[in-house]
């Protein structure tokens, strides 16, 4: 009998680890973390330094005549690759606004951290049915 109620206290002890392990794998679970991916590339016929860094974010663009909101980032250090660049930035959906507008933008810049590429274009993203698989950014050089 005595070896019964053993079993009996370490099934309840383990369920109740259970219920924990449960629950604070729900509370991290909260926050959904998916990605924009896509490439960074420019059309001018020239190389990248081989440090350069490529810049990626993901903005919230909604509030005109106001700064956009960052939502993602993701800093990349070429070590010598050359255009097209591939990113992914993370962001948390919990954090996405079914009617607000997002955009990714891109900016290159050299070892010495001088911009020399930076994106002109609104690039849609997220919502409103635009992509967040295979998004190309195109930059333009900085004069």
């Amino acid at each position: 009998m005595p070896t019964l109620m053993k079993f009996s206290v370490l099934g309840v002890l383990a369920a109740g680890l259970a219920l924990v392990s449960i629950t604070l794998s729900g509370c991290a679970g909260s926050q959904k973390e998916t990605a924009v991916s896509g490439t960074v590339t420019y059309l001018v016929r020239m190389a990248l330094p081989s440090d350069a860094t490529v810049i990626v974010k993901i903005e919230d663009i909604s509030m005109a005549d106001a700064p956009s909101i960052d939502v993602g980032e993701q800093e990349i250090k070429t070590d010598g690759k050359q255009v097209p660049i591939p990113y992914s930035v993370a962001y948390d959906t919990d954090e996405i606004v079914d009617n607000h507008s997002y955009s990714v933008t891109a900016r290159i810049l050299d070892g010495t951290g001088k911009l020399i590429f930076i994106s002109d274009t609104v690039v849609p993203v997220i919502t409103r049915s635009n992509p967040t698989e295979n998004v190309e950014v195109v930059v333009i050089p900085v004069k």
